[in-house]
Formats: C-alpha cells, structure tokens, sequence
C-alpha cells in the first residue's frame, strides 16, 4: 500500500499530477480543490495518497490532510459512490465541509457535488453520521501531523514519526456537548483534538471544560 508520496511536481493536468520520487514518477488523481492548492511545476509537495486496485488497472488518489484521506474511504464505503464521486464531493465541499454535512445529516450539500443524486447523498449521511465526529477529531494538516517541511532543495522531505492519539471514549461525548451547545462541528472537533493533545486521558467532563476554555473569545 503506497500511503503517501513525498517528491517533486514534474507536471499537472486538469485531474491528475506526475510526483517525481527520486527519479520514479507516480500519476496521482486529486481534486480541484487539491489542485488548486497544490504548488508549480518544479517545486517539493507531500500528498496522502489512496491506492485503488482494480483488476486491470492501478490508481492513486492524493490529499492534501489524513481527515481528507480518511473521508474518501468511507465514501468509497458507502453503495453508489466510487472513486470519480468520492472525489468530486471532496472537490466540492473540502474535507471540513463532508464533515459538516455529515454531522448534520444536510444531504442537500453533498448532492451538489457532480455526479451524486439526492438519495445517494441520503444514504451517506445515513450510513456515516456516526462517523464523523472521529473523523472530525483527527484534524490537522500534513506537516502537523508528520512535522515535514517542505523544502525546494532536490531533496525529498524526510518523515519524523508521529505520536498515534490514544483512543479516549470521553472524545464523542465532548463533541456531542459541544454541538448541542451550538458550536460548529469544525470548530469543536478542532479544539477537542487540541485539548486531547494536551492531555490525552482526560475523562469527559475535563475535555469539555478544556475545549470550552479553547474556544472563549480571546481578549
């Protein structure tokens, strides 16, 4: 499983990119909200990436977060949506947006991606609402997660190991409070996952008080 390529942009199309990884080239579908990110020919960029096997045919799908990532393979999950759909919700919404639209159970969001219909959109918040807050929970951007820099020298970004979060039952109760507080999904996962950063065995009452602390009005 190839989970992520680190390397130089060789060159971008209108749905795809050519990642050079010390002299091997890697065709890697994204978004155009991926694309659209994504730097000039020539320079150091970092994907995500999703393997997609089929029997005559390989094909890698990047992305720019592991929230991002993690999205596209639920949806993949879900009957009626495949790789092109996946990809277009993403393209439509952003990762932050599947994760609103699927917590509040809107449909009517992810139906105005390209290519899916009304009641495929009905059965993706159906079948992933009580997924979401999780994946909300994992935020963070690549180098967050990984600490790369980006560089332009010839170089290819060396990884340094990341911390896996430990699983704390207490994370879905303090996003389910926040939310009936009236705090938007992203913001609440944001500073749930900034509070279990800080301390990862906080019991439920503690995370919600950090978080709350986290999400005050600064001045």
């Amino acid at each position: 499983m190839i989970g992520r390529i680190a390397g130089r942009l060789d060159y971008r199309s209108s749905d795809h990119v050519l990642i050079d990884v010390r002299g091997v080239g890697y065709l890697v579908y994204v978004s155009e909200r991926v694309m659209a990110g994504l730097p000039q020919p020539g320079e150091a960029v970092a994907l995500y990436t999703d393997l997609l096997v089929r029997e005559d045919n390989l094909q890698l799908f990047g992305f720019t977060t592991l929230v991002e990532k993690e999205w596209h393979r639920l949806l993949m999950s879900v009957q009626g949506i495949g790789a092109k759909a996946s990809m277009s919700i993403l393209g439509t919404l952003g990762a932050d947006g599947v994760s609103r639209a699927i917590a509040l159970g809107d449909w009517n969001a992810l139906a105005k991606a390209k290519g899916v219909g009304p009641k495929t959109a009905q059965r993706v918040t159906i079948e992933l609402k009580d997924k979401a807050p999780g994946v909300m929970a994992m935020g963070g951007t690549l180098a967050a997660a990984t600490g790369d820099e980006l560089i332009d020298s010839g170089d290819v970004p060396r990884p340094r190991p990341a911390a896996s979060p430990k699983g704390n039952p207490a994370q879905p109760e303090a996003l389910s409070a926040l939310a009936n507080l009236g705090y938007a999904p992203g913001e609440a996962a944001s500073a749930v996952a900034e509070a279990m950063g800080a301390d990862p065995d906080l019991d439920t009452g503690a995370l919600i008080r950090a978080a709350l602390k986290l999400l005050a009005p600064k001045g």
